[in-house]
C-alpha cells in the first residue's frame, strides 16, 4: 500500500509524476473537473447571494468514489492539479469531497513537469489558494448569469441554438466592426515613382522622396507630372551617402498568445490545436530508456515572459558549445512585465535544453515535434545576441528632385541563425545590397517609372490576428482565447473565409440584439474592467459576491425590457439559385459547423444536402466535359474532384491549372512548398521554378 496519494488531472500526467516520486507515492488522475455547476440549469441561487449549487458531474461518479477510496487508505491527499484559476477550483472540490480537512497544506504546485520541479514541489506544500478559488468561481458564477438568462431569450426569439457569452460575443463584435470597416472603405489613391539606376554597370533602384529637401507625397497623376517635369536629363548627383549599423534584438520567449499567434503562423496550427498539443507536451511524453515519461515544456498558460535563472544558464551552454561565444546575448535585466499579466509563471520553454528537437523526433508525432521546435528555437533564440545590419540610404538628386536608395545587409546574423519571428503582414527580410556610392558621384536613370496605388481596407482577422487583438484590449486571458474562438465558429456567429473570419448574417442579428438591449456585454471596456476585477479578487482586494450583485442589479433590469420588447426574428435562408434535384424545390443556403452548405427548403420532407462547388476555372482532365471544383475531405482538408462525380472519378490533392504541360501535354498542378507554389507536371520531370 502507497503511504501518499497525489491526485492530478490526466493520466499522462500522473504516469510521469508517479515516476519521479517514487513507490510510497501512488498518483491518481481525477480527469479534470469531478465537481462542477450542473448543464441543466443555471445552478447559481440568486436569491440567495449567488450561492452556486455544485454537483458530482455526470458520469465523473465512479471516479471520485475510487478517489475516495484511495484517500482513506493513505497517510496524506496532495492536490497537484495545474498551477491556474481552474486547477485551484479542481483542488477545492476534492479538498471538500475527500474530507481533507480547512487549512490542510495539501496543494502542490508546479511549473514544469520535471524530477527537481516535482521534487521541489512536495517539499513545501501549501494550503487551497480561496482568492484564487474565489477568482474562478466569480468568473464561472457571471458566465452563467449571462448565458443561461440570455440563450434562451435568443433560443426563444431568434434561433434554437445559439448562446451569449462574455468573451465570445465581445469577439464577434470585433469581426462585425471589421467588416463594415471593409464595406465602409473608401479607396483613396496615390502615386509613387521608382527609378532604375545604374552605378559602374551595377543596377540598383532607387524611390521618389520629395522635391527641394522637403517629402513630398503624390497624390495624383498631376503631381507625379510636376516633378517629372522638373527632372533635366538622365544624370542624377549622388547628393549624400547615410550608413548605419543597425541591431534586431530577439523577440522574447513564447507566451500563451504569441504561442497561439505564431503556431497560426508558421504551422498553420488552429489556436485549439496548439493549446492540445502544447497540453501533451507538458504533460508528459515516453522517450523510453532512462528518460521514460518526461514533461518537455513549462506550463503552456501564462502571461509572462519570465525567465529561471537555470534555464537561462542551461541556455547560455548550449548556445556557446553550439554557435560560439559571440552568438550568446548579454545578460537582461528583468522580462518586461505588461500591467495586465498576473506573472504566476515562467515562459514556456523547453525543461531539458540539451534535448533538442531532432533528437527526439522519432518519439514525438509530427505535430508535437513541429510545436516543440517552435518554442525549442524561439526560446534559445530569445536568450543569443542581437543580429547587427548595416543599413545604407542615398540621397539622389536632379534640379532639386530627390530620389533615395536604401540598402541593408547583415553583418552578423546572432539570433536570425535559428529564428526569427513570423509577421501578420509578411512582410519579407529582404537584403539590399546598394553598390558602393561616394558623395558628388554621377548615376544614371535608366528608366523612371510612376505607379498609381489605392489605399486598401484593413484585413480580415485571422485566428493570429484576433488573439493578438483581444490580447492588447486586455479582453480575456490566456486560457479563454482558443475556447473562445472555437465557440463563435460552432454557433455559426462567424465562418472562415480563405483562414479569415467573416461574420454570419446569424452572428450579425445576435450582435445588433445584444447591442440594443445588453451593451455592456460587448462593450471592450465593461469586458476588461471586469477582467480587472477578477483579477483583484485574486489578488485578495475584492469580495466575488459584490462583484457579481453589482453587475447583476441593473443587468435584470435589462434582461426583463428585452423579453417584453423583442419581437420573433425569422432568420430567412438565402436562395441558392437551383432547384432541388429530388423534390423540386427551392435550394437555400444554410449554415452548418464547417460553413456554408446547400439544402433543400422542403426540409424535414426533403432532407437533400450537399455542399458549396468552388470552381477554379479549369476543365477535368479526364473526362473533358466536368469542371475541375474545390472540394473537402471528412478531416476537412482541401482537395480537387470533377463536378461530375460520381460519374467521373477524378480526384488530385494538388490545384490542377488551366495550361497543359509544354513537354508532354500532360495536366500541370500547383505543388505547395516553403517558399511558395511550385507548377508540376504529373506525367513527366517538368518544372517551374518557384514563385514568390
Amino acid at each position: 500500500m502507497s503511504d501518499y496519494l497525489v491526485i492530478v488531472e490526466s493520466p499522462a500526467k500522473a504516469k510521469t509524476i508517479e515516476r519521479y516520486l517514487g513507490k510510497k507515492y501512488k498518483v491518481k488522475a481525477s480527469m479534470g473537473h469531478v465537481i462542477d455547476l450542473p448543464k441543466s440549469q443555471m445552478g447559481v441561487d440568486v436569491e440567495n447571494n449567488f450561492e452556486p449549487r455544485y454537483i458530482t458531474i455526470r458520469g465523473k461518479g465512479p471516479v471520485l468514489n475510487d478517489l475516495k477510496k484511495s484517500a482513506k487508505k493513505a497517510k496524506k491527499v496532495y492536490l497537484a492539479a495545474d498551477p491556474d484559476r481552474e486547477g485551484e477550483a479542481i483542488a477545492w472540490h476534492l479538498a471538500h469531497s475527500l474530507g481533507i480537512e480547512e487549512g490542510a497544506k495539501c496543494r502542490v504546485v508546479f511549473n514544469e513537469i520535471t524530477k527537481d520541479a516535482i521534487k521541489e514541489s512536495f517539499k513545501e506544500p501549501r494550503e487551497v489558494d480561496m482568492k484564487l478559488v474565489n477568482a474562478q468561481q466569480a468568473r464561472r458564477v457571471l458566465d452563467r448569469l449571462v448565458g443561461y438568462n440570455i440563450s434562451p431569450l435568443l433560443w426563444k426569439k431568434v434561433k434554437k441554438g445559439l448562446s451569449a457569452g462574455r468573451v465570445q460575443s465581445v469577439a464577434v463584435k470585433l469581426i462585425i466592426d471589421r467588416e463594415n470597416e471593409i464595406k465602409n472603405f473608401i479607396p483613396e489613391e496615390y502615386w509613387s515613382i521608382t527609378g532604375a539606376f545604374t552605378h559602374k554597370r551595377r543596377k540598383f533602384e532607387a524611390k521618389f522622396y520629395g522635391t527641394d529637401g522637403d517629402k513630398v507625397e503624390l497624390k495624383n497623376e498631376q503631381d507625379v507630372q510636376k516633378v517629372l517635369d522638373r527632372l533635366e536629363g538622365d544624370e542624377f548627383t549622388v547628393q549624400k551617402v547615410n550608413k548605419r549599423e543597425r541591431k534586431r534584438n530577439p523577440a522574447a520567449p513564447f507566451i500563451t498568445s504569441s504561442l497561439q499567434q505564431e503556431a497560426f503562423r508558421k504551422l498553420n496550427f488552429r489556436a485549439k490545436k496548439t493549446m492540445m498539443v502544447a497540453q501533451q507536451l507538458y504533460e508528459g511524453i515516453d522517450l523510453g530508456g532512462k528518460d521514460g515519461t518526461t514533461g518537455l515544456i513549462t506550463y503552456m498558460r501564462t502571461d509572462s515572459t519570465r525567465i529561471s535563472d537555470t534555464a537561462k544558464g542551461e541556455a547560455a551552454d548550449l548556445i556557446k558549445a553550439k554557435f560560439g561565444e559571440d552568438h550568446l546575448g548579454k545578460k537582461q535585466g528583468k522580462a518586461k512585465k505588461d500591467e495586465r499579466s498576473q506573472d504566476a509563471h515562467e515562459a514556456i520553454r523547453p525543461t531539458v535544453i540539451h534535448k533538442d528537437p531532432q533528437t527526439i523526433k522519432p518519439k514525438l508525432s509530427n505535430d508535437q515535434f513541429k510545436l516543440y521546435k517552435l518554442i525549442w528555437d524561439r526560446f534559445i533564440a530569445s536568450q543569443m545576441a542581437p543580429a547587427v545590419l548595416d543599413t545604407v540610404t542615398a540621397h539622389l538628386m536632379n534640379q532639386g528632385v530627390e530620389f533615395r536608395a536604401t540598402g541593408s545587409q547583415i553583418k552578423f546574423k546572432g539570433f536570425m541563425e535559428l529564428y526569427i519571428e513570423g509577421s501578420d503582414d509578411q512582410k519579407k527580410d529582404e537584403q539590399k545590397v546598394l553598390p558602393p556610392l561616394e558623395e558628388g558621384e554621377k548615376v544614371k536613370a535608366k528608366d523612371i517609372t510612376p505607379n498609381q496605388h489605392f489605399t486598401q481596407p484593413p484585413p480580415r482577422y485571422t485566428e493570429a490576428r484576433l488573439v493578438r487583438t483581444l490580447e492588447e484590449k486586455g479582453i480575456g486571458r490566456p486560457s479563454t482565447y482558443a475556447p473562445t474562438l472555437d465557440t463563435v465558429q460552432r454557433r455559426g456567429y462567424v465562418a472562415l473565409d480563405n483562414k479569415r473570419f467573416v461574420p454570419t448574417e446569424l452572428g450579425t442579428i445576435v450582435i445588433e440584439l445584444l447591442e440594443q438591449y445588453f451593451p455592456e456585454i460587448i462593450n471592450v471596456k465593461f469586458t476588461v474592467d471586469m477582467e480587472n476585477n477578477l483579477d483583484g479578487v485574486e489578488e485578495g482586494g475584492q469580495q466575488w459576491r459584490n462583484i457579481i450583485d453589482n453587475f447583476y442589479q441593473d443587468f435584470q433590469k435589462r434582461l426583463d425590457k428585452a423579453e417584453e420588447e423583442i419581437e420573433k426574428i425569422e432568420v430567412k435562408d438565402e436562395p441558392a439559385g437551383e432547384d432541388c434535384e429530388k423534390c423540386g424545390h427551392e435550394m437555400v443556403y444554410k449554415m452548418g459547423r464547417y460553413g456554408k452548405f446547400l439544402a433543400c427548403s422542403n426540409f424535414p420532407d426533403c432532407r437533400n444536402t450537399k455542399p458549396i462547388l468552388k470552381e477554379i476555372g479549369v476543365k477535368c482532365p479526364s473526362c473533358k466535359d466536368g469542371n475541375v471544383v474545390e472540394r473537402k475531405s471528412k478531416k476537412r482538408r482541401t482537395f480537387y474532384g470533377c463536378d461530375q462525380y460520381p460519374e467521373c472519378e477524378f480526384v488530385s490533392w494538388d490545384k490542377p491549372i488551366e495550361r497543359p504541360c509544354p513537354k508532354c501535354s500532360s495536366l500541370l498542378v500547383e505543388k505547395k512548398q516553403k517558399k511558395g507554389v511550385q507548377v508540376k507536371c504529373t506525367d513527366c520531370d517538368y518544372a517551374e521554378s518557384v514563385q514568390q
